[in-house]
Formats: C-alpha cells, sequence, structure tokens
C-alpha cells in the first residue's frame, strides 16, 4: 500500500521541524522523515539568536541551557576583553534536546513522524511526486529537502555551494567549578586563519568549544582548536564529544525550489556567511517552506519569501566576511573598544536588527567598505 500526503519533509532537524509544524498548522498533512534514531548527537555551537527565539516563541518548553549575558572577546588568544549586557544576548541549548523538541512540536502541531527511516529516491510525475523510503512509497504533492548539505535530495535539486568550511568542536564535561564559571558567559576569538573564528559556549555540565575556517587547511584548524582549548585553560577536561563537519554556504542564483521539491536550511545552503551562523537559517527557512506548501505555487511562494528576508542577509554577511577575512583586528577593536561596535553586536545578537538593516545605513556602509580594502 503507497501512502498519501500533502506535504514529505526529509530530515528532522530544525529546518525540517519547522517546515513540517508550519505545514500541519495550515492544515496539510505531514510525514516527517529521518533516517537517524532520536535522540542523536549533532554538532553544533548550540547557541539560539534573536531571529532563532522570534521563530519559536509560540512554542513551550524550550530546553534552554544558559542564558548568556557576558560575553568575553580576545584577538587570536590575546588578552580576553569581557563585556555584559543588561539582559541575555544568546540562550544555548544541546542539540539532541532541542531537535527532538522541535520534533514533539511538530507532531503536536498534527505532523506524522518516522526517525530511523531513510529516503532512497523521489521521483516526480506530473502532480505527484513518489518518494522511496526504507518502509516503502510515499506519495506527496510537495517535499521537503532537509536532509543537509551533503543530502540526496540536496544534489538532485542541483543546489550550488561557493563556500565550503571545515568546522572542528569538542563537548567538554566541566566540573562544578567551571560550570558555575561560564554559566552566563561565551567566548569569541578571533582567528590565525583567514575568517576563522572560535567559541566557547555554557550547556550546564557541559561546555562546547569549537573553531571554524575554510576548509583546506586541516592541520592548521587542528591547531586553532588545540590552541584555543589552552589558551582558555580548558584542555584538561574531559572530551565528551569529539566531532567536525563542513557547512556550505550557496552561490547566488542557486536553486533552492524546482518541481515539486524545496530545499531548506543547510540543504539549500543557507546560513549566514560570516559567522556561519545555521540555526536561524534553518528554522525561518523551514518555516517558510511548510507555510508556502498551502500556496497554490510552492515554490513560488518559498522563493518570495526567501528573497524578502533571508538572501539579502545573507549578500550582507558575505560583505561583513570580506571585511573580516582583511581586517579581523578592526573587527576585534570595534566590538570591545567602542560602545557602538557592542552596542551593535548586542542589537545583531539579539534580533533588534539585522546586518541587512545595519547596512542601510551610510557609515556601516563606508566602515565596511574601507575594512574591505
Amino acid at each position: 500500500m503507497v501512502e498519501e500526503y500533502d506535504v514529505v519533509v526529509v530530515g528532522a532537524g530544525p529546518a525540517g521541524s519547522s517546515a513540517a509544524r508550519a505545514a500541519a498548522a495550515a492544515g496539510l498533512r505531514v510525514l516527517l522523515l529521518d533516517r537517524a534514531a532520536f535522540p542523536r548527537y549533532k554538532t553544533c555551537g548550540g547557541g539560539l539568536i534573536g531571529p532563532s527565539l522570534r521563530s519559536i516563541e509560540g512554542v513551550a518548553g524550550l530546553p534552554v541551557r544558559a542564558d548568556v549575558r557576558r560575553c568575553g572577546f580576545s584577538y587570536r588568544g590575546g588578552r580576553t576583553v569581557l563585556r555584559t549586557a543588561s539582559a541575555p544576548v544568546i540562550r544555548t541549548v544541546l542539540r539532541p534536546e532541542f531537535d527532538e523538541w522541535l520534533v514533539a512540536a511538530a507532531v503536536a502541531a498534527g505532523a506524522t513522524f518516522r526517525d530511523g527511516c531513510a529516503v532512497g529516491s523521489v521521483v516526480e510525475a506530473g502532480s505527484i511526486a513518489t518518494v522511496s523510503t526504507t518502509y516503502g512509497e510515499v506519495r506527496a504533492r510537495t517535499v521537503i529537502a532537509a536532509d543537509g548539505a551533503s543530502g540526496r535530495l540536496s544534489r538532485q535539486l542541483g543546489v550550488q555551494v561557493g563556500r565550503v568550511d571545515l568546522g572542528l568542536e569538542v563537548e567538554l564535561a566541566a566540573p562544578a567549578a567551571v560550570a558555575a564559571e561560564w554559566a552566563d558567559r561565551i567566548h569569541l576569538d578571533w582567528g590565525p586563519l583567514p575568517g576563522s573564528y572560535g567559541w566557547v559556549f555554557p550547556k550546564g555540565e557541559t561546555l562546547t568549544v569549537g573553531v571554524i575556517a575554510a576548509r583546506g587547511a586541516g592541520e592548521a584548524t587542528r591547531a586553532y582548536l588545540r590552541d584555543l582549548l589552552r589558551w582558555q585553560g580548558l584542555d584538561g577536561l574531559d572530551v565528551v564529544q569529539d566531532s567536525g563537519h563542513l557547512t556550505r554556504c550557496r552561490t547566488p542564483g542557486s536553486p533552492v525550489a524546482g518541481g515539486r521539491l524545496l530545499a531548506v536550511g543547510d540543504a539549500a545552503g543557507l546560513l549566514e556567511p560570516w559567522t556561519r551562523e545555521g540555526i536561524s537559517f534553518a528554522l525561518r527557512s523551514g518555516s517558510a517552506a511548510g507555510a508556502a506548501c498551502a500556496a497554490a505555487d510552492p515554490a513560488a511562494a518559498y522563493r518570495a519569501a526567501l528573497e524578502a528576508e533571508l538572501l539579502p542577509e545573507m549578500a550582507a554577511g558575505e560583505r561583513c566576511l570580506v571585511a573580516y577575512e582583511r581586517r579581523p583586528r578592526a573587527f576585534h577593536e570595534l566590538i570591545t573598544r567602542t560602545p557602538l561596535g557592542w552596542r551593535g553586536f548586542v542589537r545583531l545578537a539579539s534580533g533588534e536588527t539585522t546586518l541587512d538593516r545595519a547596512m542601510a545605513h551610510p557609515s556601516v556602509r563606508l566602515g565596511l567598505g574601507l575594512l574591505g580594502r
């Protein structure tokens, strides 16, 4: 027997679960699939900025591990400058808990969820797409690809990437004294490799420490992670998880939809190029795709939603990255030593503004232009 749904979502990360929740809330019959058994570990800093929090504010019970008010900054392991905000700048989560919570929200909205279910192919014929899965064939009017940057459906759609970065990360067991020291604090280090930076995020009894840099400098990136651990005095803590991943950023004009197939989150190469922040892009693109499935032309509706918000933010992030690669020290000095820079950092992290809106100011455009020379 072939099952029939309005929407099949392949991949139950933040993008896929958000898509399933939005489509189910629109009254559509939704099947959400993931090849992994939940809960499962996911390499991720787990920091939720303002746009992420707004996209899920209607869902109760967010499994928060830390509310961050203090932010430490260093330049290539140098002296730490600590700044404090009056309200939380970001909130942190453990991805296994966060992803399971998002799946539960999708199910509560009416979606059907199956984990441990791999997808083999998607074949389109007229107004129907047939999805081959571990448990048989499923038919749907729309298929949402949320299967990651290197997923089968991303390749089928023809998503093109222009920038690939390597992220390395360790989860550390934090003894009580260490956990208390980092309870409401993150650390960002502007790294020695072009465009690189490192982070320390608190998660209660664990700390997430990671670095990211352009792919192609694997040993140097691993050395940077070792240095960051040593600089922060964390190299003696027990490692709970040690992992890595590639982030892929779409090229302008790369397809996000075609035929019956919509791509969201990592599968579409959607992330902010400068910070490589992807959770908010996953949540927002997923919600946009799920809502678009109720339209007469889901692909057109989804493209319009991305062009209205996320794609301009990506273009602004690319301009920031170019300037940061050339003048990283200037970014550090701006954020840590000027009230305007710190206030801008807080407003961006809390979601009071976006890079795209910030760049509408002539002074910001001029400053970035000078830094990028």
